[in-house]
């Protein structure tokens, strides 16, 4: 029952005792306008994220996928981190490499 005049920013409805006249600025209609269009521009990037998240949620490798244990590939040569201790405590380095 309402009749908005958006010339005049006004809208005008049937009330109790007569016409009831609500006003406005251009300025407020202005941010009311501009607020609407960020709030649009909000919502289109979240679901544009939403649809990337789901298309990068199915790539993802299952999460109880084991790593194969390290094969060296090239020949190695074992250096004792301490001389004293026993050939458990050696680094593994390439064949080609100097011990310095």
């Amino acid at each position: 029952m309402a009749v908005p005049n958006y010339t005049y920013l006004k809208l005008k409805m049937p009330g109790p005792n007569g016409v009831i006249t609500v006003e406005s600025t251009y300025e407020l209609a202005y941010d009311c306008n501009f607020k609407c269009i960020e709030y649009a521009e909000a919502l289109v990037e979240a679901e544009t994220l939403i649809v990337d998240l789901d298309r990068l949620g199915s790539q993802l490798p299952e999460p109880k996928r084991r790593a194969r244990t390290f094969e060296p590939v090239e020949a190695v040569k074992f250096i004792p981190v301490d001389p004293a201790c026993p050939n458990d405590w050696a680094l593994r380095i390439s064949a080609t490499l100097n011990i310095k």
